[in-house]
């Protein structure tokens, strides 16, 4: 697999050129189409009107989010005429619970969508709804950055997190162009348990398959000396300079509307490299 086809989603035009100039950047090292989809959303209808409200106020509301979207697009068509690179925008309005099946939509038909990081200063409800709904509805993987407009790095050393289950599988093969491109993959086990099919080698398989598409692979077993996951993962990245972090992402619940698993939340909410997920 490679990655032709990338997607990102603009809701404000909080950090646009810098969001933007990411995606360029990405697009441009994958000799890539990148597709930008800007969003009008019409968060008042998530909480309606008061019962017999005047068409006027749902038209103005209606209004309202149109003239985003068209600004998001007019901004971004600008920024990427001076880009070199194959490009095309597009421009919906949407409530906040239309939003899944429209960035599903575009996300299933794009080889990697990438997005900013959804928590922090200036965001909103629709930052994260954007990043679920290109995991789980769009079955896309998604590469987010931990600030726009981030230089992305070369991804030279990448963790990946492994723990036998299938959302790390498909992340693993999801992320293989980016994995074979690495000086090094460190496969990191946390707490590997003593029952598992994998208990006499933890991490084995998966470097047998990666070292047979020429990935160059290490492994580490670490014990779960913090109460979370992604603190061990976060401090782990940290002491090894690793640029990039690849990982399952997990939902609360598998009948949709999903909400981001406390692994993969807390691993966005914190983290200050890249990190590569799909689920």
């Amino acid at each position: 697999m490679v990655y032709k086809s990338i997607c990102t989603f603009l809701a404000s035009d909080i950090e646009l050129r810098a969001q933007l100039d990411s995606a360029i950047a990405f697009a441009r090292r994958n000799d890539a189409h990148l597709e930008v989809c800007c969003l009008g959303v019409d968060a008042t209808q998530s909480v309606g009107f008061y019962a017999g409200a005047p068409a006027v106020i749902y038209q103005d509301a209606l209004d309202q989010a149109r003239a985003q979207a068209d600004a998001l697009e007019e901004a971004a068509r600008a920024h990427l005429r001076t880009a070199d690179l194959r490009w095309s925008t597009d421009s919906t309005v949407l409530t906040l619970g239309g939003i899944n099946g429209y960035v599903g939509l575009k996300s299933r038909f794009s080889d990697l969508v990438l997005l900013p990081r959804p928590y922090g200063e200036g965001r909103g409800p629709q930052d994260e709804i954007i990043v679920e709904a290109a995991l789980f509805e769009g079955d896309a993987p998604v590469l987010v950055m931990p600030e726009p407009g981030a230089e992305i790095p070369d991804f030279r050393k990448i963790i990946l997190a492994w723990n036998q289950s299938d959302e790390a599988l498909h992340a693993t093969r999801a992320a293989l162009p980016l994995l074979k491109a690495a000086d090094v993959v460190n496969v990191v086990v946390i707490d590997p348990p003593s029952h598992s099919a994998e208990r006499s080698d933890p991490g084995g398989l998966l470097s047998q398959m990666l070292v047979r598409h020429g990935v160059q692979v290490d492994v580490t077993v670490l014990a779960k000396t913090l109460p979370r996951i992604s603190d061990i993962l976060r401090r782990h990245a940290t002491e090894q300079g690793a640029d990039l972090m690849v990982i399952g992402a997990y939902s609360h619940s598998r009948l949709r509307q999903a909400i981001l698993g406390g692994t993969t939340r807390n691993m966005l909410e914190e983290t200050a490299v890249p990190v590569f997920m799909a689920r």
